[in-house]
């Protein structure tokens, strides 16, 4: 049979923390993945910026749906990054339209980190066919203390599961395997 199981799995201790921190877009046409279907990103070409999101704590998330069908025999995974942004501007409503416009790839950075390294975990999404902004609000709310924001979610439908991308040495995509060792700029303005 081609598809053996490999291993079982244990309970593992409770070191894993909820939520992600930041999110890293580029556009899927500029960028040239290595790994897809391993479940690891090992190489990754062709994009020089990375646009950084951080965050509010407490309020993103990244979930994958994998869908199967018995009658068909076929199976897929949906990954969706939904965040919460705080303030509402021009500036950002041109970018959400950008964001819009694009099937993006999109880098999630998690609250945990890795065990051997200390640093956060970070998979990669939309590898082949990228993530698509699929709904969205911008919101001021009604009292004072209610969230003034915009919440995004980004949809995607893969062959394979989200991949994750290869340690870094001191800062995310440091790896020197990644675009022909040359820096990658990340913009977070």
């Amino acid at each position: 049979m081609a598809c053996e199981l490999t291993k079982g799995r244990g309970l593992n201790c409770k070191s894993a923390t909820g939520g992600i921190s930041a999110v890293y877009f580029c556009q899927l046409e500029d960028a040239t993945l290595t790994g897809i279907g391993t479940g690891s990103l090992t190489d990754f070409e062709g994009v020089s910026t990375l646009h950084k999101y951080t965050l509010p704590r407490g309020l993103s998330s990244f979930t994958e749906t994998i869908t199967g069908s018995a009658e068909n025999g076929s199976f897929f995974y949906e990954p969706s990054v939904t965040l919460m942004l705080h303030g509402l501007s021009a500036a950002d409503q041109n970018e959400i339209k950008l964001l819009a416009q694009n099937r993006l790839v999109i880098f999630v950075q998690f609250n945990s980190r890795l065990a051997t390294a200390g640093n956060d975990v970070i998979f990669c999404l939309g590898a082949e066919n990228g993530m698509e902004l699929t709904t969205g609000t911008g919101v001021t709310g009604a009292a004072f203390g209610d969230m003034n924001g915009y919440t995004l979610t980004f949809s995607g439908m893969e062959r394979y599961p989200a991949m994750e991308v290869a340690n870094y040495t001191t800062s995310p995509f440091d790896n020197s395997e990644f675009n022909g060792g040359s820096s990658i700029t990340i913009d977070n303005d």
